[in-house]
């Protein structure tokens, strides 16, 4: 999965209200992850910007919103969600907050497109936290390749759902057969 973004952001809690210092990572497919510390180790809070996000708001525009200790309030982002809830960010200076929004902004609104050549149209791919992206300079200025790949483990389920069944109805076909030996008694 390509990563868009990551850094330092203070984020206030839901239910206290207090700012809590995390570090956060932009994934390509809108997934937005909060991390006690850079190693990545443990996930505090993820959000899923391309279906929860309904705007993004920066620096002066977020009123209503007190900055933590010691921070302007034109660092401040805050991102709407969907169910009325807002995600409340502060990053360490101005022009960070600015490029996380623009960042925030350009996730949720840009799907990932693939070429395909036999039609000659482009396809929209809807991404999730299982496909790998590479991202590649494409041929000319400004162009890019995009490679999705997909887990290769996508249809463990469909046979592991498949097998169940099967063990099911040869349990269910067994049991007759373990009762025999008490019949002939």
């Amino acid at each position: 999965m390509a990563l868009l973004r990551s850094g330092w952001l203070w984020r206030q809690t839901s239910v206290l209200r207090r700012w809590k210092l995390n570090w956060c990572d932009l994934w390509i497919d809108g997934s937005l992850c909060f991390y006690k510390s850079d190693s990545r180790r443990e996930l505090e809070h993820r959000t899923c910007l391309k279906r929860t996000c309904i705007d993004v708001r920066s620096g002066l525009e977020c009123a209503g919103v007190t900055p933590p200790e010691s921070n302007p309030r034109e660092n401040l982002v805050v991102v709407q969600l969907h169910d009325g809830s807002t995600l409340n960010l502060c990053a360490n200076s101005e022009d960070e907050s600015i490029a996380w929004k623009l960042t925030l902004l350009e996730t949720r609104r840009n799907p990932v497109f693939t070429y395909d050549p036999y039609d000659d149209s482009y396809q929209a791919v809807p991404l999730n936290s299982y496909h790998t992206v590479y991202i590649t300079p494409g041929a000319g200025p400004g162009t890019h390749q995009v490679v999705v790949q997909r887990d290769p483990f996508d249809d463990v389920a469909e046979h592991l759902v498949l097998g169940l069944l099967a063990g099911l109805a040869a349990g269910a076909a067994m049991r007759s057969f373990l009762w025999m030996p008490l019949l002939f008694c």
